[in-house]
């Protein structure tokens, strides 16, 4: 697939940001404009997705992502604004709030994997016939660094976040026919309503918070490159890539290979 490129590069470009209200949705919302391309913003927080819309010329969509339907609205109200989709960043998530065990609660549970599992499952499913017919496209999920280890203090988060990491492996090689690039960006602790409940134990252990700018960054370098099926960590004092899997071990597969 050809990249759409950067910079004047996203000139006639259409986007859909989900979780584009605030923190790493609303960077992402303003570089993609900043960088020529029409954004749609979606949210289920009406008054800050309207005000960064404004602030980008764009339009903003009240979308709930665990809902298929919702989704599908969404699609149809982008190409009613502006004729197609080329970009799917598929960003909406919420932290679990809850544990496994004694204080595992069902609703968070459901939730959790709602918005940060369904909404990219379900936001796929409805954007692709819309980048099918602009002749291919890219989407980009956010997973996390949760996504990529083992995460102790909260297991559930992790569990919907490997999930992500699963869907781009799995979906990059089998979009691949259609010139659909599927991907997923993995920061670890960024500047982002989830962290809120965390900021305390991140400033007491000396923990740098990753800027949103810098995860919106990287989302439009891997919107607009060539790789799929690609998982790219963010961590402070490192230079963005794809992680490097290790391959599973098989049949005739060469331990360590």
């Amino acid at each position: 697939m050809t990249a759409v490129g950067g910079g004047a590069g996203l000139r006639g470009k259409v986007a859909i940001v989900t979780g584009g209200a605030s923190g790493l949705g609303r960077a992402t919302a303003l570089a993609l404009a900043k960088a020529g391309a029409r954004v749609v913003v979606a949210d289920l927080d009406a008054q800050g997705g309207r005000e960064v819309a404004e602030t980008i010329d764009g339009h903003f969509r009240a979308c709930d992502v665990s809902d298929l339907d919702a989704n599908r609205a969404l699609v149809d109200f982008a190409q009613e604004c502006y004729g197609g989709v080329d970009i799917a960043f598929l960003n909406a998530g919420v932290a679990t709030g809850c544990g496994i065990g004694d204080d595992f609660d069902p609703a968070r549970y459901r939730r959790a994997m709602g918005a940060n599992l369904d909404g990219v499952v379900f936001g796929t499913h409805a954007v692709l016939p819309a980048l099918r017919a602009r002749g291919g496209g890219s989407i980009v999920a956010t997973a996390s660094l949760a996504g990529l280890a083992a995460v102790p203090l909260d297991p559930l988060y992790a569990a919907n976040k490997h999930a992500v990491v699963g869907l781009a492996r799995s979906l990059g090689p089998a979009l691949a026919p259609d010139n659909v690039r599927f991907n997923a960006v993995c920061p670890g602790f960024a500047e982002s309503r989830i962290i809120d409940h965390l900021r305390g134990m991140l400033s007491e252990q000396g923990l740098p918070v990753i800027p949103a700018e810098l995860v919106a960054d990287t989302v439009l370098r891997i919107a607009t490159g060539e790789g799929t099926g690609e998982c790219w960590f963010i961590q402070p004092g490192r230079d963005p890539e794809p992680f490097r899997f290790r391959n599973v071990p098989g049949p005739g597969r060469p331990a360590g290979v």
